[in-house]
Formats: C-alpha cells, sequence, structure tokens
C-alpha cells in the first residue's frame, strides 16, 4: 500500500477526462487527460535523467500547466520536488543547487544556458528547461518518450517537497515536507474551507510558494479541478476573471491592489464564494475596507513553510479581524514563553504547533532541527502571538527579524551579508518598515566607510546584482553609527521606531 500523495490527486481526477482540469489567461485549456498525459511524459523524462526515488528535482520556472504537471510528475516517480522563486539571482541559485545536490535542474528557456554551468559545477546530472506555452527541452524530450504509468510506492513519513527557508543567521535551510505532512493539510483544508464539485480557483499566486503550490493547487488536485491560472498577479486582469470564479486567494498585496483599483467593484466579486489571504498579516483596515467594497469578510489564515497551515478563521462563523482564526482540526497550537510554558489567553508568548501537518525536518541539518522542536514535539515557530478565551490566535511579531514583503520572506542576515561587502560600506541592520502596498518594506541603515559619499541609487544598483528584486532594499538611510545594546547588539527595535515613518500610505518613499 502506497501513501504517495499523487495516487489520491489522480484519483480525484474527473471520470469525465475531457473535463477541464485548467485554463490559462491565454484561453488555452487543459483537460484532466491533457494533464495526465503531460504528467506521465515528464516522469518518463525525470526518470531517465536521474531522478531516482528521493533524488531531488530542482524547479525554477514561470506559472504554467506545464509547471503543475512537472511537479505531479515528481511526485509520481517518488522524487523530491524542490521549488525555487524565479526571482533567485546566479548568486543565490548556487547555494540551492550546492546544498540540495539535485539529480535534476528545470529553468526558464531563456536563462538555461547561463544556469547549465552553474548547475554542472554543483554536480547536477541533468539540466533542462520549460517555458510557459509548452516551449523547452523538456517537453521536447517528452514527446519522444513512452508514458510512465507506474506510480512509486513511498511511506507517507517520505520526503514529498522541500522549501528553502532561512533564520536571521547563516543560510537558506530547506524544510522537508512529507507526502503525509501534504496530504493531511490538503485534505483539512478541503474541508474546513467548504470547497465542493463545481467551484472554480481564480490563481494568481507564484507556483513557488506554499500557498500557491501546496494550499491552492492541492486544494484543486483533491477537489478534481477547475482553476483558471493567471501568470502573475494583475489587478485589472484579476478583476476581468473574477466574475468566473467561486475562490479566490491572495497576499494582503494583492487585497490593496484590487481596492486601489476603480473597477473593482461590488459586481466585480459577485460570484465569489471566499476570500483567502494570508503569507503576512491582514491589516484591520483592509478587512473593514473590504467588506464594505463587496460585502465579502476575507478569511484570513496562519501557515509557514515548515508547517503548511496552521489556523484559519472559520467558514461559517465569525471571521475576526486581526486575528488568524482558530487551530485547523488535528492541529495544536500553545503560545508558551521562552522555557515552553503555556501561557495564559491574552499573554504574548511563541506560537508552537503540533500536528500532522508539521515538517520531518531541515534537510541535512539534524541539530538545527532537533533545537527548533520541545521535547513533546512541538515545533517552535519563532512567531510571537497571543490567544483570546475562546481560542481565537492573534499574531504580534516575530521572534525572529524576518520581513514579509509583499507576502515574501526576506531575511535580514542574507541582505546585510550581501551589503556589508560592498565597498564603501562599514556595515548596516535591514529592517521592515510599514509599506500601503507591500505590508513591509525591506530598508536598510547603513553606516558609510570613513571618506566614502555613497549614495542610495549605488547601494540599490549593487545590491541588485546579487539579490532578488523581493530582497532589493526599498530605502538606504545613512546614520553615523548603528544603536546598540550594553552587550553591543544592533538594536533593530530602535530603528523601527525612528524610521517607521519613512513611508506614505501610498508606499512612496518620503
Amino acid at each position: 500500500m502506497s501513501d504517495n500523495i499523487y495516487l489520491t490527486f489522480q484519483r480525484s481526477f474527473s471520470e469525465d477526462r475531457s473535463a477541464i482540469f485548467l485554463e490559462a489567461a491565454d484561453g488555452r485549456q487543459v483537460t484532466f487527460s491533457d494533464l495526465e498525459c503531460l504528467i506521465c511524459r515528464y516522469a518518463s523524462v525525470l526518470a531517465a535523467s536521474g531522478a531516482m526515488p528521493g533524488q531531488r528535482v530542482a524547479v525554477q520556472v514561470d506559472a504554467s500547466p506545464e509547471n503543475i504537471a512537472l511537479y505531479l510528475a515528481t511526485l509520481k516517480i517518488g522524487a523530491i520536488y524542490l521549488p525555487l522563486n524565479t526571482a533567485y539571482t546566479n548568486y543565490e541559485l548556487d547555494f540551492f543547487l550546492g546544498d540540495a545536490t539535485p539529480a535534476v535542474f528545470i529553468a526558464r528557456p531563456e536563462v538555461i544556458d547561463s544556469l547549465e554551468p552553474l548547475a554542472k559545477s554543483r554536480g547536477v546530472q541533468t539540466t533542462l528547461s520549460l517555458g510557459t506555452r509548452g516551449d523547452g527541452s523538456l517537453p521536447a524530450a517528452a514527446r519522444a518518450v513512452e508514458s510512465y504509468h507506474g506510480v512509486v510506492a513511498v511511506a507517507k513519513d517520505d520526503v514529498a517537497a522541500i522549501l528553502y527557508t532561512s533564520g536571521t543567521t547563516g543560510r537558506s535551510k530547506g524544510a522537508m515536507l512529507t507526502h503525509g505532512n501534504l496530504l493531511s493539510n490538503t485534505e483539512t483544508l478541503h474541508r474546513e474551507w467548504g470547497f465542493v464539485p463545481g467551484d472554480i480557483l481564480l490563481h494568481a499566486l507564484p507556483l513557488y510558494h506554499i500557498h500557491g503550490l501546496f494550499v491552492a493547487v492541492n486544494i484543486m488536485l483533491l477537489n478534481g479541478g477547475r482553476i483558471l491560472l493567471l501568470p502573475r498577479f494583475d489587478a485589472e486582469l484579476v478583476i476581468r476573471h473574477m466574475r468566473r470564479a467561486t475562490v479566490f486567494m491572495g497576499v494582503p498585496t494583492y487585497y490593496t491592489r484590487l481596492l486601489a483599483h476603480p473597477d473593482f467593484t461590488t459586481d466585480s466579486a459577485e460570484n465569489i464564494r471566499l476570500f483567502v489571504s494570508g503569507s503576512a498579516p491582514l491589516l484591520p483596515e483592509t478587512f473593514d475596507l473590504f467588506e464594505n467594497r463587496t460585502g465579502h469578510r476575507i478569511l484570513e489564515r496562519y501557515g509557514m513553510s515548515e508547517t503548511g497551515m496552521n489556523c484559519s478563521n472559520p467558514l461559517v462563523g465569525e471571521r475576526r479581524p486581526g486575528t488568524v482564526g482558530l487551530p485547523l482540526t488535528g492541529v495544536s497550537i500553545r503560545i508558551a514563553g521562552k522555557d515552553g510554558r503555556p501561557l495564559s489567553a491574552g499573554q504574548t508568548g511563541v506560537i508552537e504547533v503540533k500536528g500532522p501537518n508539521v515538517f520531518k525536518g531541515y534537510w541535512k541539518l539534524p541539530e538545527k532541527t532537533a533545537a527548533e522542536f520541545r521535547t513533546d514535539g512541538f515545533f517552535v515557530t519563532g512567531d510571537l502571538g497571543q490567544h483570546s478565551e475562546d481560542g481565537y490566535v492573534t499574531i504580534v511579531g516575530r521572534d525572529k527579524d524576518l520581513i514579509i514583503s509583499g507576502g515574501l520572506n526576506v531575511y535580514p542576515k542574507e541582505v546585510e551579508e550581501v551589503l556589508d561587502r560592498l565597498p564603501g560600506i562599514a556595515e548596516s541592520a535591514v529592517i521592515a518598515l510599514p509599506h500601503g502596498d507591500y505590508g513591509e518594506a525591506v530598508a536598510a541603515v547603513v553606516v558609510r566607510s570613513g571618506g566614502c559619499h555613497l549614495d542610495q541609487e549605488t547601494v540599490i544598483r549593487s545590491a541588485a546584482e546579487k539579490l532578488a528584486k523581493f530582497k532589493i532594499p526599498k530605502k538606504v538611510i545613512f546614520v553615523d553609527e548603528l544603536p546598540r545594546n550594553s552587550m553591543g547588539k544592533v538594536q533593530k527595535n530602535v530603528l523601527r521606531d525612528q524610521y517607521r515613518e519613512c513611508f506614505t500610505v501610498e508606499g512612496m518613499a518620503k
């Protein structure tokens, strides 16, 4: 008996294989028969390229039906899917490929020539390309092979995917998510968010993110379709397609941009039964404005790369603004002090999670894994929160200095390491500042080297050579020295308080 999550998805495919599974923004339709054909042929190519069970398949491609088929093909052969942000630079990719040691690396056709030498230097056996309309060397190879019809048997504790996340010190670490982790979370969310046959998801999230792939796509696979897949979030494009959908999932930035668009009206949202928000805190003001505009109360939830979803406001019941709702069925949440002692309602502490959704551990980091778990099995998230007397959880901050900008995680230490190597910078401190559009913006407080006249434009341009766009500081603040406590540690809380008004409501730097 296999616990491969692919088998569960396959059983959920429509009995009528000519039914539409997905429609792309350009009108291209993919039936369940088309999807299965892609999956089986991609699986053959992957297996022939060295992706044996347990081997990693690293993927840095744009959202497309073929991307989803590649994900499922990887699961089918028992390999481990490793999605990578399309904004990552070669500098960043060098680390991921070196750490994960994938057997196969798949990238966009337009960059494959520049990435192939890098992949080869990191021991990758096979490098392939995949575009957004079935172009690239992977589809070409798939057209010339026989279909792979079997499904590799795996246990529920076998790793299905690795998502790279990070702390404020050191490099990124890979969270290992098992077939059991993904299935338990998918089944719970499918049930608690009330999905039924006929639901249509308007999908504008990236497919390299847990929200876009392991929540949105997995739920619709379990539901038997149907997805309206957009290449990216664009308010005008979303509004144009929204009347055809019943569910929309987004990050707070999506909702603020919809509200700012003059064409977003009550009529635009009349067919949607559920709006979901996550990946960053949703401001109560946004919640209220959205309800006043559309009559819909956004359902906010809480999750992370290591756990999938943990909490959710209820489908039926009070969706309380400023909170992330109640623990999902089967998931235990507690608020604890630094010593692990549970705290009472209203007290602020670290959020700890236990359940079948919680990851297996960090890739090749057993000591780090052990340090993040209590002896009773609770995972220490690093997020600070409170719970009310009736169990609603509120996120009040982060024990780590993680920045969530536009729903994407930015780890200050990684940015600081790049900045501190730049000529003319003595030291830097990277912080989050409130931003009207992104929720939080990356800002760098910089001390120049003696006699240097470095300016903001130069710093940003230099950082762009090493960092993905969403990690680049949106503002650079120059100071003579950084504030420190008696132990010499930089007081980032002081910097956040001092410069919190650097951005206007519209998100422009003052």
